[in-house]
């Protein structure tokens, strides 16, 4: 028997012919993929193997070359998925369960960045196992409804931010959103930058500062002269630093650890490095300065300026979109050439506002469900047991976000240590079973499916 390749311009329908199947069956198709995350989008062409068996449906993808093709076309007629995807280095993935996804590191001037969702031209992340992957979108461009409601670009982004414990350089820029919203869930406080277990976030304007002015007008006025005074000398000491980035063969872009960049100050004139750290307190003052530790869950509306300190690494849940404006930024800024504190001030919110979360409730005896947010794109629950328990997440309408923050944490039958997450399909079969042991925490989030 030959395993020959089928083209269909609608793998998910196909996939759902092979399901109603009663007999075991192993099949491949061909389909496009659209790389809508590339700097140039593109389509390319991509290999399934499919497969319905004991486990349920199964699937294996490996890109179009002609040594795939010739791989999967001389296979035996007894060959399994498994052992053609080991020959094809790819992963077997069960797509009615739980599919792991593989964190992607992308470096940032302040520390990292750790992707699970994320598709764009810094980076892609991958799903599979510790000895083989592929990228994540591929899978939504296999099962678009199922994985993402149809829109791969809309897919909730999870991801960790690890800030370095580095006073100054592990802080985040003072940003704000107009149309992106986040949620963060502290996991972690660095003992080395915050001894007493209490880290913090820029959230907000210091009420008291705001205060001391007549209007609003006057205080956003007497902070953006104050940015605008800091940002001179940042820029003047980041010139000086540039020079000494091509002396050493450095790309003007790249971050830079902590200590190279001190050694470099020691090059730059003592009154710039002064005055900088003068003027960097003198701008900070203006900022509401909000205590974190472990467990805290910060909410950060849109038109909210805020940035995370250093050594306080978080869970986040974002919508998707890369947009942003930075009011400020106490190293150079690597991703564009100017900062957006005028324009930013324009439709800031000066208020701080403190969300209360909502009481948990008990989902199954031992489990307790607390909604953490409520978007009008997303919704994360926190589930904590209280002793070991169930619970199932099959048949939900969407797709589904699991991240294990501690604990034991398993789902359809795949542990999940901490900081691993899967993606769980929408109308998940009945194997899709959460299990928590006595004392695990996870995170869930899924969209508002509109």
């Amino acid at each position: 028997m030959v395993l020959r390749i089928q083209f269909t311009e609608d793998p998910e329908g196909w996939l759902q012919q092979v399901k109603r199947q009663s007999a075991y069956s192993l099949q491949a198709i061909r389909f496009r993929h659209h790389c809508f995350y590339r700097a140039r989008s593109e389509d390319e062409s991509v290999l399934a193997l499919v497969s319905k068996g004991d486990a349920g449906l199964e699937a294996a993808m490996v890109a179009d070359t002609a040594h795939a093709r010739q791989l999967i076309e001389s296979a035996g007629g007894n060959v399994t998925i498994q052992t053609l995807a080991a020959e094809l280095n790819t992963p077997v993935l069960s797509v009615e369960t739980a599919v792991p996804l593989l964190p992607t590191h992308i470096a940032k001037p302040w520390g990292q960045e750790i992707w699970y969702t994320g598709m764009e031209v810094r980076g892609v992340s991958h799903v599979g196992d510790e000895l083989h992957s592929v990228p994540l979108p591929w899978l939504l461009s296999l099962m678009p409804e199922a994985f993402c409601n149809g829109k791969p670009e809309q897919l909730t982004l999870l991801k960790i931010l690890d800030p370095l414990p580095d006073e100054v350089y592990g802080d985040l820029y003072f940003e704000m959103h107009e149309r992106k919203q986040e949620v963060y869930v502290v996991t972690h406080v660095n003992k080395q930058a915050w001894p007493d277990g209490r880290g913090g976030i820029r959230f907000g304007f210091n009420q008291r500062v705001r205060a001391k002015y007549a209007s609003d007008d006057e205080f956003k006025a007497a902070y953006l002269e104050t940015v605008k005074r800091y940002e001179s000398v940042r820029r003047r000491i980041d010139e000086c630093l540039d020079g000494i980035r091509l002396q050493q063969g450095v790309g003007l872009n790249d971050p830079v650890e902590p200590a190279r960049i001190d050694a470099w100050l020691a090059q730059v004139p003592d009154l710039l490095v002064v005055q900088e750290a003068e003027l960097r307190a003198q701008m900070d003052s203006f900022s509401n300065l909000m205590p974190l530790q472990v467990g805290d869950v910060v909410r950060v509306p849109c038109m909210t300026p805020h940035s995370l300190l250093h050594g306080v690494r978080t869970v986040e849940f974002q919508t998707p979109v890369y947009e942003r404006k930075i009011l400020s930024f106490a190293q150079k800024v690597l991703t564009q050439q100017w900062w957006d504190t005028e324009e930013a001030l324009q439709g800031a919110n000066l208020d701080v506002e403190a969300a209360q979360l909502s009481a948990a409730v008990e989902v199954v005896p031992g489990l307790t469900q607390q909604e953490i947010v409520d978007f009008d794109d997303f919704r994360v629950w926190r589930l904590r047991a209280r002793a070991s328990v169930e619970l199932s997440l099959a048949g939900a309408q969407s797709y589904q976000l699991l991240m294990a923050v501690s604990g034991k944490v398993r789902v359809a039958q795949q542990d999940l240590a901490c900081e691993q997450a899967a993606l769980l399909p929408a109308n998940g079969a009945s194997g899709c079973c959460l299990f928590m042991e006595s004392g695990a925490v996870a995170l869930l989030a899924a969209p508002i499916k509109g």
